[in-house]
């Protein structure tokens, strides 16, 4: 398989690292004249140049206020310390865990409510009285409030903390989930199910975030492992519990930073403590348009951003595609019931547990021995892309095979087979490229994310609406060939990027 073949080795001395966005935490409830020598001990290579006119400065310079000896920097200025039990890189282990699963469920729970209609259409038709076509925008609608969500969850994390817009999206998520349950017409369910999904949205970008905010590079690819399965494992569990329903009738930094800054006034009394998140006036409209329009400045400004938002959202859209193909070739082709026809999705899921294990054992481990050859700089972010260098073949692949056997006449297992390597190439993808945006974006990775979630949404959202017409008027075959020929076409996307990554970020203009 194309797998085999080993990608190409890029010298280290092309992938040396670009300036990192984001600054060391490196003081704390002290002056920070008092810290210097500890800044120097922790990071004795020379700032890098600063370019004023970059977004990703402006948002650093929000954020994190003027660095040592730059215009407006005095000794007040409140930041952490090293070690110091507040920041949440300095959390126990356990803690961290807890958060990164829990989080990880709640994109399980929201992914699997994207695709939970699936396995009842039939009953949905007949309680409703609409037409197979209104049944497949339950779906689309849901993954269609992905695309308005991230647009709202992801800056207002970077304003006002991960957790309270996470509480609040959830809660409302919650709220019209029932909503959908108790939904008296078609257009009840259409808009409830669209509102749900812009709620739901908040997990997939912030939890993306937390994780990052939480974990240190060498462990971050761990952490992503867990949270990468649930994006994949709720759509596919989702038509399988449904299906069975149906037969059997039933930057935390900031914000960390401003409530220090409030306690040590009051503490102190002492009116000097500042955190630069307080001293940066911002007008309601000025804030506003950060929160709206921030991703899409930093969307539109990078070409490596636009190539990988592109290439996740056609495997994105492919997955919620299945939801119309499988049917056709499985309760069509092969007579299965809805319960049973349901279960054809689980090698997606086993193949992705597979893709989350092989990453653990293999990949994080060699990301940890670069981390210590590069050290003190940090690894570049094209070396987070072999994984995808490999998978991506192996997608294109999956599709051929999935779709030369899907005649009626071979055995189911040939086409529900196919599914276990989709499900292990789409999760080495999805962890090559998450890790890369929030390596490559990790001070606004969180509107990083949240552009990147929304275009994929829109194909999400889109596929399924025509994935019916596609897989009757040219057959499983043809039309399954023909989404493996994109991919092939869209194969070689991370191995550009590991090639001329490094110079793409030199010249980025968000100051990479």
């Amino acid at each position: 398989m194309a797998a085999s073949s080993t990608p190409p080795q890029i010298p280290m001395s092309k992938l040396e690292p670009a300036a990192s966005p984001s600054r060391p935490s490196t003081a704390g409830s002290v002056p920070l004249s008092q810290t210097s020598s500890t800044v120097a001990s922790t990071d004795d290579r020379e700032p890098a140049p600063r370019d004023d006119n970059s977004a990703i400065s402006e948002y650093e310079r929000e954020a994190y206020g003027p660095q040592l000896g730059e215009k407006g920097w005095d000794e007040f200025e409140v930041r952490f310390a090293p070690g110091d039990p507040e920041d949440p890189h300095n959390w126990s282990r356990s803690r961290r865990w807890y958060i990164t699963l829990f989080s990880g469920m709640l994109v399980l729970n929201a992914t699997f409510a994207s695709s939970a209609p699936s396995g009842i259409v039939p009953q949905m038709m007949e309680q409703f009285g609409f037409g197979r076509e209104v049944a497949t925008l339950t779906i689309a609608l849901f993954v269609a409030g992905y695309c308005v969500g991230p647009l709202i969850w992801g800056p207002l994390s970077e304003q006002y903390g991960r957790k309270l817009p996470s509480l609040v999206a959830f809660v409302v998520y919650t709220c019209f989930q029932v909503g959908c349950a108790l939904s008296p017409n078609t257009g009840a369910i259409l808009t409830f199910r669209f509102i749900s999904g812009t709620f739901a949205a908040a997990p997939l970008v912030i939890s993306g975030a937390v994780i990052s905010d939480l974990w240190d590079a060498n462990t971050r690819g761990k952490a992503l492992g867990f949270f990468t399965l649930a994006p994949f494992a709720g759509p596919s569990l989702g038509p399988t519990v449904s299906g069975f329903m149906a037969v059997a009738g039933v930057s935390w930094r900031p914000i960390l930073l401003v409530e220090r800054a409030k306690k040590m006034r009051k503490e102190t009394g002492d009116d000097r403590w500042w955190a630069p998140f307080e001293r940066t006036e911002i007008s309601l409209k000025k804030r506003v348009e950060n929160i709206v329009a921030r991703p899409f400045k930093i969307f539109f400004r990078e070409p490596m951003l636009i190539a990988i938002t592109f290439y996740m959202s056609f495997i994105y859209g492919c997955i919620y595609l299945l939801f119309e193909a499988y049917p056709i070739v499985f309760t069509q082709g092969h007579n299965f019931n809805a319960g049973i026809s349901g279960l054809t999705f689980l090698p997606i899921f086993i193949g992705a547990c597979l893709g989350v294990a092989s990453y653990l054992v293999w990949w994080n481990p060699k990301y940890e021995r670069l981390a210590r050859e590069f050290a003190p700089l940090p690894v570049p972010p094209e070396y987070r892309l072999e994984q995808a260098m490999y998978a991506a073949p192996i997608f294109a692949l999956s599709f051929f095979w999935f779709g030369w056997t899907s005649y009626p006449s071979v055995s189911f297992w040939a086409p529900m087979m196919a599914g276990g390597p989709l499900g292990f190439s789409i999760v080495w993808i999805f962890l090559a490229l998450f890790n890369y945006i929030i390596d490559a974006y990790l001070f606004v990775a969180a509107s990083a994310l949240a552009s990147s979630t929304v275009i994929r949404s829109l194909f999400g959202a889109g596929f399924p609406l025509f994935a019916t017409q596609m897989f009757e008027s040219l057959n499983p075959r043809w039309a399954s060939t023909l989404l493996g020929c994109i991919a092939l076409a869209m194969a070689p996307i991370p191995f550009i990027l590991r090639t001329y990554g490094p110079v793409m970020r030199r010249k980025s203009k968000t100051g990479l």
